[in-house]
């Protein structure tokens, strides 16, 4: 567990420097914006896709600045996304990650706009050539059309309509895959994509590195439902029973706590099989697939 300890905290040291250097006051008219904007990204958790970058990167190479350009812009994409879950017109949660959500500390026009900023600086980093010069035209463009089509309406935002769109409604397997798939396990499988594009990975690699983001980012979700079950506010940095009390279409609510267990196991078991070609250079992405089966927060 160390070893993954220290993976996801040189990844963020990654992350947090670049975008230190990025996210700039630039005048005075938008300070507020860029304190928004900064305060959801500096807000800690795990960093768990840019992680998945650099693991996925790491079976081709250990030159991991070099990928720290995707790793950062999926990561800002992110939290662009957890800024507006947590609006009131979402989600309506007032904690996250332990500190007073983005429009309980700035307002909600502020919070949308800064999740908007957000969500623009992701592709303005990923398509700005003086940062890796490096990267190869058409290694770039499929970066960023993936990433695209993984957080749009065929991807994040699909599964977030989905997910809102069946509150209240009896939850059936078919709707909750759904769901998890779109909403979550989306953004997951983009992050190994690109990490793995950047490497140079060829067909058949890539479509076992996507396989591996689909199940694991599956997982993921499924137990994220099953700790907002089980888990505590001060645990999660956020409130719990949430899905509950909105009668969210989870996999708890179709198949029972034990058996949403089950189906994570099997989830993970998926994605670590889909490694098997790649031998002992995936051993990160398998400590991260373990990783997200045990933890806690």
């Amino acid at each position: 567990m160390n070893n993954i300890l220290s993976f996801f905290q040189e990844s963020t040291e990654r992350v947090e420097k670049f975008l230190d250097n990025r996210l700039v006051y630039s005048n005075v008219y938008t300070d507020k914006l860029t304190e928004g904007m900064r305060y959801s990204v500096f807000a800690g958790g795990k960093r768990l896709r840019p992680a998945l970058v650099y693991a996925s990167y790491g079976i081709f190479s250990d030159n991991y600045d070099y990928v720290t350009p995707f790793a950062t812009a999926i990561e800002v994409l992110h939290t662009y996304s957890l800024i507006h879950d947590d609006l009131p017109a979402m989600d309506n949660d007032n904690m996250r990650r332990g500190k007073p959500s983005n429009h309980i500390a700035f307002g909600e026009a502020q919070a949308i706009l800064a999740g908007d900023a957000l969500l623009t600086k992701a592709f303005e980093i990923m398509s700005d050539y003086t940062i890796a010069p490096n990267i190869p035209d058409n290694i770039r463009v499929k970066a960023v059309y993936k990433l695209a089509l993984a957080a749009g309406d065929l991807g994040m935002i699909g599964g977030q309509y989905a997910d809102i769109a069946a509150e209240g409604r009896k939850p059936v397997a078919e709707l909750v895959k759904f769901i998890h798939k779109n909403k979550t396990a989306a953004l997951i499988e983009c992050a190994v994509y690109l990490g793995g594009i950047a490497g140079g990975a060829n067909d058949k690699q890539i479509d076992q590195l996507i396989s591996f983001g689909k199940y694991a980012g599956l997982a993921f979700q499924v137990i994220d439902d099953i700790l907002d079950i089980t888990s505590s506010s001060e645990t999660l940095g956020k409130n719990v029973q949430k899905d509950i009390n909105s009668h969210k279409a989870t996999y708890p609510a179709v198949y029972s706590l034990e058996g949403a267990k089950q189906k994570a196991e099997q989830y993970i078991n998926k994605a670590c099989k889909s490694l098997e070609i790649f031998g002992d250079k995936a051993d990160m992405l398998l400590s991260i697939a373990k990783f997200i089966m045990e933890r806690k927060s």
